[in-house]
């Protein structure tokens, strides 16, 4: 049997605003037959539990989503199962998750009635002064990282103020005209499931663009910020829900309100921003340079290019601030792992597996 096919993603970010959650928009209620969410402890085992019932439904040929930490790209903060109609999501802090309907869609699972609490109350001040120093480092890392944006914003406002809107709107008619081919509007308005495929992680900037998009035709828009890439997607998607299909859209790590990447599904397509922050290792269809669209006689490439570098800087040290945290995060796992039945965490594992099947 052949594997199946994985998907990967970030269901919350450390952005401009702070940590910022689309994880209402993992698994709708009204679409799931299970979610269930994960609770304990750093170190307890959450992501391993998660990804290894991920990786035996791959095994079976079932696609899985792989919903990726922010804080640590490297760890897994939720799976999906489509075809399952199913989620594992981590409910714990920074993007706490509780049941909406319990008993019906969501159960919790606590692997923390597989710990020994007096060994881990033995490091019970350590585990208070680093979850407070976790917290401080992140308040610290946003707070650069907010700074960066500004700069960001200031470079996008020069370039959007001699942009030439009017060929924008042309240009995104001609699409709608092309996909669309006289669909009219439907009485039902399609859904929209929002995620990032990039994140500011203590790796850096990180996407899975070349997991995400995964329709047999990708079209790539291009052009500095300011150059209306996100008003191009959003006419395209304003155009896709209003004659009734279903769209996920993948905002900007940076921007959680700034689309990035756009799929209409049924109608096999993608879109995708390329710019010096990500690229998608894909082949396109076409690609469109929104830099046209700009009267580059009037930038000041200089102070682009001054913006550029602090941008740089300051978004660079709010990724600091972002790997002391998980070093401090990575102690604290290490007061928990010791005092785990993993034994009992592997049958509750089996046992939600089979809940599942």
């Amino acid at each position: 049997m052949a594997k199946g096919k994985i998907r990967r993603m970030f269901p919350g970010g450390n952005t401009s605003y702070g940590f910022f959650s689309y994880y209402d928009y993992i698994l709708p209620q009204d679409e799931a037959e299970r979610i269930f969410c994960i609770k304990g402890g750093p170190g307890v085992g959450k992501s391993t539990f998660m990804k290894k019932i991920g990786e035996q439904f791959l095994d079976m040929g079932y696609d899985v989503e792989f919903m990726h930490c922010s804080s640590d790209s490297d760890s897994i903060d939720g799976v999906v199962i489509p075809a399952k109609k199913t989620a594992l999501l981590d409910g714990t802090v920074p993007h706490v998750v509780d049941p909406k309907n319990p008993g019906v869609v969501d159960e919790i699972i606590h692997l923390g009635d597989f710990w020994d609490e007096d060994g881990i109350r033995k490091n019970k001040d350590k585990i208070i002064k680093g979850n407070m120093e976790v917290k401080e480092n992140f308040k610290r890392a946003y707070r650069y990282i907010k700074a960066a944006y500004l700069i960001y914003d200031d470079s996008s406002e020069m370039v959007r103020k001699y942009t030439d809107i009017s060929k924008i709107n042309k240009i995104s008619q001609e699409f709608i005209n092309i996909i669309f081919n006289d669909i009219e509007i439907s009485d039902r308005v399609g859904r929209e499931r929002k995620l990032f495929a990039s994140a500011i992680t203590p790796k850096g900037l990180v996407n899975y663009l070349s997991t995400v998009l995964d329709t047999d035709k990708i079209y790539c828009v291009s052009g500095k910020p300011g150059t209306g890439t996100e008003v191009f997607l959003e006419k395209i998607k304003t155009a896709a829900t209003e004659r009734g299909f279903d769209v996920e859209s993948f905002y900007c790590a940076l921007d959680p309100f700034k689309l990035e990447h756009l799929i209409i599904r049924e109608l096999n397509i993608s879109f995708t921003t390329s710019n010096e922050y990500h690229f998608a290792d894909v082949e396109f269809e076409e690609c469109i340079d929104f830099d046209e669209f700009t009267n580059k006689s009037f930038i000041n490439e200089l102070v682009l290019e001054e913006n550029k570098q602090n941008f740089g800087f300051l978004l660079g040290t709010g990724i600091k601030n972002i790997v002391r945290a998980k070093s401090i995060h990575d102690d604290i796992e290490a007061y928990y792992a010791p005092n785990m039945d993993f034994e009992a965490v592997k049958l509750c594992m089996e046992s939600t597996m089979a809940k599942i099947t």
